[in-house]
């Protein structure tokens, strides 16, 4: 920590009045402040805002009831992912989202509804019914496919294209979801985004990037992003530890399955 900001600080904590354990306080208020301090600089994460990019507005939360056995009982289950509304080019409104597949792994009976909403920034949600089309059918495949019963308009400033070529890895990356931290995601209340992400690690099913996110980013979307300010869907969360080691599956992984739905 640089000298002066140091000195701030003990002035600081020094000026706060304690009757007791006046030393032991002033260690304490340092070690808040260096604990704080950490926490900032360790979070690169962005809360969604008018700011943000209009791409955002198509990223939602999935709501997916389910069911799954536990010491012989069948027990309710709900999982809380994000997905991507997705369109054709140049189309005005959209039917189709993507997620991860283990967000649909104990949905197993289709009376019950799984639900997709959009927020906004005005608090006015645009809520559909969404069923599962299609999936990868395993973890190695994290990757699903719904469609929602009603479309959604759409801006034309905030449609994702999906990418058709590989990713390099000095590309920069974001990854936007509803992550389930108690801290800037507000426990899967707030989209937040990590941009200018890396690949640090490519296999044949997945790959890895330095983003942060957290159980319930799952199923969000992998954008990569040129100079020209053009937008594509490069892949889907599968996980994420909140440590900056992430997990997507890139769409070309499931390319031309996303394709024969939407054309």
């Amino acid at each position: 920590m640089p000298t002066y900001r140091l000195f701030h600080k003990l002035q600081r904590c020094r000026g706060r009045r304690h009757s007791a354990f006046p030393t032991v306080t002033l260690l304490l208020c340092l070690l808040i402040d260096a604990a704080s301090a950490t926490e900032s600089a360790a979070e690169a994460r962005q809360v969604y805002s008018a700011d943000s990019p209009a791409w955002l507005q198509v990223v939602g939360r999935l709501d997916v009831p389910g069911f799954k056995y536990k010491e012989g009982r069948r027990v309710h289950h709900r999982e809380n992912c994000t997905a991507t509304l997705i369109g054709r080019d140049g189309a005005q409104q959209a039917d189709h989202v993507v997620t991860a597949w283990h967000c649909l792994e104990f949905y197993r009976d289709l009376s019950m509804t799984i639900t997709f909403t959009l927020p906004n920034l005005r608090h006015e949600a645009t809520v559909r019914e969404a069923r599962k089309l299609v999936d990868g059918g395993g973890i190695t495949a994290d990757w699903a496919i719904l469609r929602l019963t009603k479309p959604v308009v759409l801006l034309p400033s905030s449609v994702l294209l999906i990418d058709a070529g590989e990713i390099d890895a000095s590309e920069p990356l974001v990854m936007a979801g509803y992550s389930g931290d108690s801290g800037l995601g507000q426990s899967g209340e707030a989209l937040t985004y990590h941009e200018n992400c890396r690949q640090v690690d490519r296999q044949r099913q997945s790959t890895h990037p330095d983003c942060q996110a957290y159980k319930g980013a799952s199923g969000g979307p992998v954008v990569r992003y040129t100079d020209a300010g053009v937008f594509y869907l490069a892949g889907v969360i599968s996980q994420g530890n909140g440590e900056g080691t992430s997990t997507y599956v890139p769409i070309s992984r499931f390319r031309g399955t996303l394709k024969s739905y939407l054309y």
